[in-house]
């Protein structure tokens, strides 16, 4: 009996997975309009797609603050920020976690780009960037490299966090050298 009940469980579960997969937004498109955004960062200012027109947005969604993964991927783009700022990109990272959860992350790893949050998914949904589990929310590791116009130039929907700033330099180059 209880066998049962849990293989009942365990096929209503990866029906709802199956489900919210399914209807779940679709990622933009390079060339199609970034998705406009207004969430507050760890020291409650409030962050707008709009703040970010004329410049390039490295525009990146994580899972979770302070996890292996997330930390690596932050490290990388503050060790790497002198040369995105060169080449004229700001950084600003989104997940579900709430400001003070951004705020210790951010103290802790001397991160110098804003961390926003989305603690309801709606810009990560928006972004095709939410994994949504009803009552767990998170954020997926995708990365929108948003151009001057605010429109997407290119998506990152496999990040490897060990090489992923250095990706986006030179995809930023490359980018710019195009006529």
């Amino acid at each position: 009996m209880l066998k049962n009940f849990l293989l009942l469980i365990t096929a209503l579960l990866v029906s709802l997975l199956a489900f919210r997969a399914a209807h779940a937004a679709p990622v933009p498109t390079p060339g199609s309009p970034a998705p406009d955004f207004t969430l507050s960062d760890a020291k409650q200012e409030q962050h707008q797609l709009a703040d970010y027109a004329g410049q390039w947005l490295v525009l990146y969604f994580y899972p979770k603050d302070d996890t292996p993964g997330c930390t690596k991927q932050a490290c990388s783009f503050r060790d790497d920020l002198f040369q995105l700022e060169k080449l004229g990109a700001k950084v600003v990272g989104i997940s579900v976690d709430n400001a003070n959860s951004h705020a210790k992350f951010a103290e802790k790893y001397k991160l110098p780009f804003p961390l926003l949050s989305d603690i309801d998914g709606k810009v990560a949904e928006k972004y095709g960037a939410l994994t949504n589990l009803g009552v767990l929310k998170i954020a997926k590791r995708y990365t929108f490299l948003i151009n001057p116009k605010s429109n997407i130039a290119k998506t990152y929907l496999k990040v490897d966090t060990s090489r992923h700033s250095q990706e986006i330099i030179d995809d930023l180059k490359q980018l710019q050298a195009s006529p």
